[in-house]
Order: structure tokens, then sequence, then C-alpha cells
């Protein structure tokens, strides 16, 4: 699992190939397991077909990515229901991008589902944020990793 973790990239150019819709309901399946505050289960699927991806005109189309769904995260009746049903649903899409990368498929996060003009595209429905646009697909090209901070430059110790 740490190699999936650490090997994982965002992919910004995709193969033509389709990914087969039964193995994007399982990993979809297993990103459902994603840890969520009282089980409310926040997340919704759009799976975005030609005309609306158009619509979207994303700079560049998603990679041209076969497949490009919105994960969408319901509000809640608070604001820390919000944020907890966000963070759930962030956590819902690393589950699928683990998921699909263990089996040499990648994904394209974006975050252009989140202006007005584009969740009215989309149709998102009142009380739902877009967390994400993700292309999935077989990656063409797999970048090198970025360099990060050491771990241990993010650790303060509280008394």
């Amino acid at each position: 699992m740490i190699n999936v973790i650490k090997n994982r990239r965002n992919i910004k150019k995709f193969k033509p190939d389709a990914v087969k819709e039964e193995s994007l309901f399982t990993w979809l399946e297993a990103a459902a397991m994603a840890p969520n505050h009282r089980m409310t289960e926040p997340w919704e699927i759009l799976f975005i077909g030609k005309e609306t991806r158009g619509k979207l005109n994303h700079k560049t189309n998603f990679g041209d990515a076969p497949t490009v769904i919105a994960v969408l995260s319901r509000n809640g009746t608070s604001q820390i229901e919000m944020i907890e049903n966000a963070l759930a649903t962030a956590c819902f899409i690393q589950n699928f991008n683990l998921a699909a990368w263990t089996e040499g498929v990648g994904t394209f996060w974006s975050s252009i589902g989140s202006t007005d003009r584009n969740k009215e595209i989309l149709g998102v429905p009142n009380g739902y944020e877009v967390i994400g646009v993700l292309g999935i697909g077989y990656p063409e090209i797999i970048p090198e990793p970025k360099p990060r901070k050491p771990i241990a430059d993010k650790i303060k110790r509280l008394p």
C-alpha cells in the first residue's frame, strides 16, 4: 500500500482506451468505505458525457481521458457537517484514485466544477458542492514525482 501511495500520480495525458465500467464501479464501491462522520455517506457521482464535457470547456479536455466524473458532497445541516462531508468526500476520491492506480488506471483531479457556471452546467442540486471532477483512464505519460518537504518539517510536538 505504501508503494501505491508513493507512486500514484496526477495524470495529465491519457490513452484513448476505455476503462471497463465494471472496474469503475468496483473502485467506486471501494471508495465508499471512506471514513464519514455519522455514516452520512455524503458523496454523489455524476458521469459526464461528451456534450456536458464540451460545455465545461476544460483547457486540456481532462487530458483526453476516456471517462470523466464529478464527485459531489452534500452540504449537511451545519457548517461543521458541511466540512466533515467535504473531507469525507475527499477521502472517497483518494480511495478511488488509489484503487484505480493499483490496476494501472490514473486520474486527473480538477476543481473546474466549483464555479457557479460549471455547477449549473453539471446540474448540481442546491445543497451540494463539487469536490472534484476526475478524468479517468490509462496513462499515456506518468510524470516523475514532485519533491516534497520532509515530513519532519511539518511536525510540531505539543507539551
